[in-house]
């Protein structure tokens, strides 16, 4: 499979930036999550890369081949692309059965494909089954119902399924009648020779017009295989059609329409009629927002196993950080068409770039607190926090924050003169969905999801914000600070708990069957290394590090 890169991928509509100046690189055979809020560009982005949405500007790579480029002029139409989209919207046909809805884009296909000799294929196989009538009788018995009487149309499917072949070798194989015969093995024989002699006979046939045949059938001309542009004949359809119902499950439901059909099984019809043309890259949008919750877990494992058996990239789009965390071998994490973060599930939810990073993955969300201090000669920063407790804050290693603050200014320096620079440029167009700092929720007892209350002064250095996660509140009989339990959410493996601090709220998780007495004071203690410290100025992460009193 192939990776896909993109570089400097603009597009905006006016003034307006869906998404700005994205470079990224997928490797093959990658599962990647656009994960961001509604209307961030994640759907943008993807649009683009399967040529849906024509980029302003940019370049765009699907492997060795370049799909887009602004300067080169370069824009290669969807269906040349290579790619499987799978909707939001199933968007199955109605009148059309399940068999008729996956085989439909097959039938469409008209492109440059190995010819292959189809008699001699066939009745070789058919030939090399037969060597084992055992097997066949074997899947054939599957299919009695409770009266002993053979079910025709589960026997095929067994057939089909037992030996990864059409309907039509399957329907051969079951007219031969081995278990109505007192003779099976005498039978299969027979059957073996006048199948080999079939293959042979085409076989000759081919070498008769100057072609030879590779092991698997295809026809070679003066040593080289024959390519040409054609369509699909009818067998190697319903083999793409057989092998992707097997891979989504759904062999059982070919002759069925969609109305017939739950939303779960609607689903896997979609992603096999995505995966039947073999698409080298597979995009979905938010494919499992229209399931309950129950159904959406059990599609989530599916689509990791079909990730791993088809060997396919994958490209994901969600705004649901969870379907992100546990799906996907890396996280892109987009606000506002920028690119916040991108890089493995747990790095992005340990190790967050920005304050929208920390914010946005994690549920329970992460705690925000804000603080100022300045960091000592031991390399430890005294912090003020809750409006008056002293805490002490630890950096992991061996950390100067006086060179963050000047990688900082450096980096922001560069920032600017580069955007100086874009806007001498011809065609420069303003920005008018400006990026500013991430205004964090700060919990307040009256007003949860309240934010940060507007600065009176620019935040300055030594202006801090703290981010805990709710698994490193522990609470206990004796800590650091005294809190009032004000909500408790027990589910069995796990509790949230709401906790007051004088006028903040705090969010914690217990985990195990605790109960907690709404009113009851505890006291609690901030555990482990990764407490994770946030410039306010710039809402870039500083570091992680321990948090004692």
């Amino acid at each position: 499979m192939p990776q896909i890169k993109l570089t400097n991928v603009t597009k905006r509509w006016g003034k307006f930036y869906g998404v700005d100046r994205l470079n990224l690189l997928i490797d093959d055979n990658a599962f990647v999550t656009l994960l961001g809020p509604s209307g961030c560009g994640k759907t943008t982005t993807l649009r683009m890369i399967a040529g849906l949405e024509t980029p302003t500007s940019g370049r765009i790579e699907i492997g060795d081949m370049v799909v887009y480029d602004s300067e080169l002029g370069i824009n290669i139409p969807p269906n040349k692309r290579k790619v499987g989209f799978l909707f939001q919207n199933y968007a199955l046909w109605p009148n059309m059965t399940v068999y008729k809805n996956i085989s439909f884009g097959l039938s469409n296909i008209c492109e440059e494909l190995p010819v292959y000799d189809w008699e001699a294929k066939v009745n070789s196989r058919l030939a090399d089954i037969l060597e084992s009538p055992q097997v066949v009788l074997f899947a054939i018995d599957e299919s009695k119902d409770k009266n002993g009487k053979i079910d025709e149309e589960k026997a095929l499917m067994k057939l089909i399924d037992t030996f990864e072949i059409s309907m039509y070798s399957a329907k051969k194989l079951l007219a031969l009648g081995l278990h109505k015969s007192a003779d099976a093995t005498g039978l299969a024989n027979e059957a073996a020779a006048k199948f080999q002699t079939k293959a042979a006979a085409a076989k000759s046939a081919a070498r008769a017009k100057g072609f030879t045949l590779t092991d698997d059938f295809q026809l070679v001309q003066n040593g080289k295989p024959l390519v040409k542009e054609r369509k699909l004949t009818d067998e190697e359809i319903d083999l793409a059609v057989r092998k992707v119902s097997r891979v989504v499950k759904i062999g059982m439901f070919m002759d069925r329409y969609p109305a017939e059909l739950s939303g779960g099984q609607q689903q896997r019809v979609a992603i096999a009629r995505t995966l039947a043309p073999q698409p080298s890259v597979l995009f979905m949008d938010e494919p499992l927002s229209n399931l309950d919750a129950k159904l959406r877990l059990e599609m989530r494992y599916e689509l990791q196993r079909l990730h791993i058996e088809t060997g396919s990239t994958f490209v994901y789009v969600t705004h649901d950080q969870m379907e992100a965390m546990t799906l996907a071998t890396k996280i892109c994490l987009i606000n506002n068409g920028v690119l916040q973060q991108y890089e493995p599930p747990l790095q992005v939810y340990n190790h967050p770039n920005n304050l929208f990073v920390a914010d946005f993955v994690g549920n329970p969300s992460i705690n925000f607190i804000n603080a100022t201090g300045e960091q000592g000669a031991d390399g430890k920063i005294k912090l003020n926090i809750f409006e008056g407790e002293e805490v002490t804050f630890t950096p992991d290693g061996n950390f100067n924050l006086a060179d963050w603050y000047k990688s900082r200014d450096a980096d922001i320096a560069a920032k600017i003169e580069d955007e100086k620079k874009l806007a001498l440029e011809k065609g420069y167009v303003e920005k008018a969905n400006k990026d500013e700092v991430f205004k964090y929720p700060v919990a307040r007892v009256n007003d949860e999801q309240g934010f940060a209350e507007k600065e009176e002064v620019a935040p300055q250095n030594g202006d801090f914000v703290l981010a805990v996660r709710p698994e490193f509140i522990q609470i206990a009989e004796s800590g650091m600070f005294d809190v009032e339990i004000c909500g408790a959410m027990p589910t069995g493996l796990e509790s949230t708990i709401k906790l007051k601090i004088k006028d903040y709220l705090l969010t914690s998780v217990v985990f195990g069957g605790v109960t907690f007495e709404i009113g009851s004071t505890h006291a609690i203690n901030f555990t482990g290394s990764n407490i994770l410290l946030f410039d306010r100025k710039s809402g870039r992460c500083i570091t992680s590090g321990s948090l004692s009193k």
